[in-house]
């Protein structure tokens, strides 16, 4: 399946305060403060800072994010660093990435239930050893072999 093409990019000099709204993908190379609500995909690079609220598609964070992420996928690459809780439906997370807050699982899914083992019935049930007697644990060997 193709990703959706990014429409638009906020550049490495560009500095950007306010709320950001979008059905198409968004690359930030900049700064960017306030709040992110986008139907497509966002893609924050190694050189960009944020400090916002985000709520995308799949979000793909290279830089230094400050602030929650609501999202389907968010994938941390081993340069990226975030500082705020994630509600995502998979998180994929690389080797040396930082991440610093709670993350949330939008699925409700159920842990397992943990029952003791039920004990089998075996039809040549093992010896106990007495206390304090020795177990020999190597097979015997059967004369004439």
């Amino acid at each position: 399946m193709a990703q959706p093409a990014i429409e638009s990019t906020i550049g490495a000099n560009t500095h950007i305060k306010g709320d950001i709204q979008g059905d198409g993908g968004l690359r930030i190379d900049g700064i960017v403060e306030g709040t992110i609500e986008l139907t497509g995909n966002l893609v924050i690079t190694e050189s960009a800072k944020v400090r916002a609220e985000i709520k995308a598609n799949n979000v793909s964070i290279a830089g230094a994010v400050q602030g929650n992420v609501t999202a389907n996928r968010v994938e941390v690459t081993d340069t990226g660093r975030i500082w705020g809780d994630m509600t995502v439906k998979a998180l994929l997370v690389s080797e040396g990435a930082y991440l610093r807050g709670q993350m949330f699982m939008s699925q409700d899914l159920q842990p397992p239930k943990l029952e003791p083992p039920k004990p089998t019935k075996s039809s040549s049930p093992l010896p106990t050893p007495q206390a304090g007697t020795v177990v020999d644990v190597m097979p015997e060997e059967k004369p004439g072999k």
